[in-house]
């Protein structure tokens, strides 16, 4: 971990603030001459100092590396409180975060097969097949 001790700079710009959403917006160029890369986790920490705001209501993403390195951007949401977080982030990010759970479902082909199954027969049937295809 000795790659969390090199400098890392945060710029902002295109600040904006958004009330309808509680939340504050902004494009995020992270400076890191030193380091591959930074990692969210660590931008959300250091927003939140900056911003002094709790890690919780940070949110960050889409960060793409500048060819030849040393230059990241991507987008911060800083949300005024927990519940506006909740209410207006998308739910895998809340997952990414640790505030929600992921919901587990059959893997997308299965659903399908499910489905043409189900097609082919009619009436009382239809719940007997599924049924017994789960099994």
């Amino acid at each position: 971990m000795a790659d969390r001790e090199q400098p890392v700079t945060l710029r902002t710009r295109k600040f904006i603030r958004n009330p309808l959403l509680g939340r504050k917006q902004m494009v995020v160029d992270v400076l890191h001459p030193s380091r591959p890369n930074v990692s969210k986790d660590e931008l959300r920490s250091k927003l939140s100092e900056l911003y002094k705001a709790s890690k919780d209501t940070v949110s960050v993403f889409g960060f793409r590396t500048a060819y030849g390195g040393g230059k990241s951007t991507g987008f911060a949401l800083i949300y005024d409180s927990q519940e506006a977080m909740k209410k207006f982030e998308p739910h895998y990010r809340l997952v990414r975060y640790g505030q929600a759970t992921k919901i587990e479902k059959a893997s997308r082909q299965q659903r399908k097969q499910r489905k043409n199954r189900a097609k082919t027969v009619r009436g009382t049937a239809k719940a007997k097949s599924a049924e017994k295809k789960k099994k």
